[in-house]
């Protein structure tokens, strides 16, 4: 089995609720998602998705996906879409680099792997753990009564995980944490995520001002090692997210003790294959996971939920369902929402069909 064709669609997905807003005065309103195909010689077709928190976020923007593509596609062409480790390998040697890029072109190659054998992305990634995977919901940075009126409609809606965005001004985020904290049941988790948005004695200040409530404090600042001090002056448990962004930080972070919980994201680590092989290390090493993407609609939410229904309950903090966050669906099977739960498709691959007439003509073609 050969590739023979690697192309990308450019879907717009608007947000239900308008915009996004994080720390920094960041905010989206349309995403730029990225659908990459991967088709053989034989004609089987596997499918990826890459989107972008916007340039603003991480080192990667939508279009580099798609520029990315048209310079590592002609290396790959020939390859055999199964040979997961070979194909990481061939793309690594091709592009230095630039992990979401080979993102969508890994997924598409696992999507492949399972329809060749029949099986789900969550059984070839290790085994589906449990019946469903709970999700947790991101709050939107907005005034700390507004945040709070979110949090209790989407707890009725079945969710008990959330991640409050702030980042913004001290008092007012642990006004925020405060406000949010008090409507909550005691079995209801609450992640302060700061998305780097904090200087490091802000940080310190929230974290004394929160230690007597029940509240995980995520990536407080820009540094590595402005996290790791504020980390040394709270006893609430502690999440990185943006610094941990290759197998060496990790291993970093671990030894320094520097995270009770790491956020793990596909297209940040390269796809599939790189972050099993960091999810699984983390299970052997006792660190608990939230498993997602930086965004994306139903391809990513796919990719996802097989993540997370392969990893042992135990070490499963989190995932998201970001396809409920967009107003449009551009695959069929993806999973859907459930009392603030999801499950991975039992069927074969990723278990989702592209909407063509969502998804519209091709903006790349390489063969």
């Amino acid at each position: 089995m050969k590739i023979a064709r690697i192309f990308a669609h450019r879907v717009e997905l608007p947000l239900v609720e308008g915009t996004y807003k994080w720390s920094g005065g960041k905010s989206v309103s349309v995403f730029d998602s990225s659908i990459v195909g991967v088709e053989t010689a034989c004609g089987l077709i596997g499918y990826g998705e890459v989107c972008p928190l916007g340039p603003f976020y991480l080192p990667a923007y939508a279009e580099g996906v798609r520029t990315g593509l048209r310079e590592l596609a002609p290396h790959l062409l020939g390859l055999n879409p199964c040979e997961l480790a070979k194909l990481n390998h061939a793309m690594d040697a091709a592009l230095k680099g630039h992990p979401y890029v080979k993102s969508g072109v890994d997924l598409a190659c696992w999507d492949i792997l399972g329809k060749v054998t029949g099986l789900p992305v969550c059984v070839l990634l290790g085994g589906r753990y449990g019946e469903s995977i709970r999700l947790y919901r991101a709050i939107s940075q907005q005034a700390p009564a507004e945040m709070a009126e979110k949090v209790a409609r989407y707890r009725a809606e079945g969710y008990t995980r959330f991640q409050l965005k702030v980042g913004g001004d001290p008092d007012l985020d642990i006004e925020r944490i405060g406000q949010v904290r008090a409507i909550l049941a005691p079995t209801d988790r609450l992640v302060a995520d700061a998305n780097t948005g904090w200087v490091q004695h802000e940080a310190i200040r929230v974290a004394r001002a929160i230690r007597d409530l029940d509240v995980y404090i995520e990536q407080p600042c820009l540094t590595y090692q402005e996290c790791l001090a504020v980390r040394r002056h709270t006893n609430n448990p502690f999440v990185l997210d943006e610094n941990v962004d290759s197998l060496e930080m990790l291993l970093r972070a671990h030894g320094d003790l520097a995270m009770d919980v790491v956020n793990l994201k596909i297209s940040k680590l390269g796809g599939l294959t790189k972050t099993k092989q960091l999810r699984d290390l983390c299970v052997s090493m006792g660190i608990a996971m939230t498993l997602e993407d930086s965004w994306g609609g139903d391809i990513t939410t796919a990719a996802i939920a097989h993540l997370a229904h392969s990893t042992p309950e135990e070490y499963r903090f989190t995932s998201t369902d970001f396809n409920s966050y967009v107003s449009v669906s551009h695959a069929a099977g993806a999973p859907q929402r459930e009392q603030g739960t999801m499950r991975a498709s039992t069927a074969p691959g990723l278990g989702i069909e592209p909407r063509h007439d969502v998804i519209g003509p091709r903006r790349i073609e390489i063969s």
